[in-house]
């Protein structure tokens, strides 16, 4: 943990990934993404197993499409994109990436979601603050999970996968997301904090010049963040909040 850590309430503006960093949607991501790269790398004949660490290097933060050609071209396997439509039992990027969103939406749906208590105390104290407040996320399932967590009404700001398909956005590690959650925020990158649980966050945040880049570490590993461009590194949100908050 870093010992210095800013106080957010100073800060022009906030914005915060999603998954892993204000819900534990991160985890229900990784099990529907294991069950979608299992089956596909086992009828595919790849000895190579999906494993966790391949989540956080290829998949944790990017786009969903872009996370499995990423991972796909780690194991030397190229495929069509295909298209947005194409049904998920289709062999192309885009099948892939709706087979994994279909397994998401079900897990989501059939188990509900809660911020996590620190996550939430903090979106408190920001708001008494009066400090406005985004969200940066590569998923477009942002607006369901943030309604299903309750928190939605914290943002006058979400860019998701949705608006960076629409305004052709690049994925994280790409500057683009966060720039434009700034700039939709109304605030400077150098006067405002990203909150990151991602590596691929983390650097988008920094190249889009941020001047604090929180790094939440879910798994990805303090060094990796930092080298990413986390400025200061906390397990959990709730290590944010000033002594007289808790």
């Amino acid at each position: 943990m870093t010992a210095l850590l800013p106080d957010l309430r100073r800060a022009a503006g906030v914005l915060f990934d999603l998954d892993g960093v204000l819900t534990p949607t991160a985890e229900v991501h990784m099990r529907a993404w294991q069950k979608v790269f299992d089956d596909v790398l086992a009828r595919w004949g790849v000895t190579d197993p999906y494993t966790d660490a391949d989540y956080f290097a290829y998949v944790d933060g990017k786009k969903r499409y872009d996370g499995v050609a990423s991972l796909l071209r780690s194991r030397n396997i190229e495929i069509p994109w295909g298209e947005i439509a194409d049904p998920p039992e289709a062999e192309t990027i885009c099948g892939i990436g709706n087979r994994k969103n279909d397994a998401f939406a079900a897990a989501l749906r059939a188990e509900g979601i809660a911020p996590y208590p620190g996550s939430l105390a903090l979106l408190e104290l920001l708001k008494d603050a009066s400090v406005p407040m985004g969200v940066v996320s590569s998923s477009k399932n942002a607006g369901e999970v943030l309604a299903s967590a309750g928190i939605r009404d914290f943002f006058p700001v979400v860019v998701d996968g949705v608006v960076a398909e629409r305004e052709r956005l690049a994925s994280k590690p790409a500057p683009d997301m966060f720039a434009e959650g700034a700039r939709m925020l109304g605030v400077a990158p150098s006067a405002a904090v990203a909150v990151e649980d991602a590596v691929s966050g983390a650097a988008s945040a920094a190249s889009a010049g941020y001047a604090t880049v929180i790094g939440v570490d879910r798994g990805a590993g303090p060094t990796a963040l930092r080298e990413a461009g986390a400025t200061c590194i906390v397990d959990d949100l709730a290590r944010l909040l000033p002594d007289d908050a808790n």
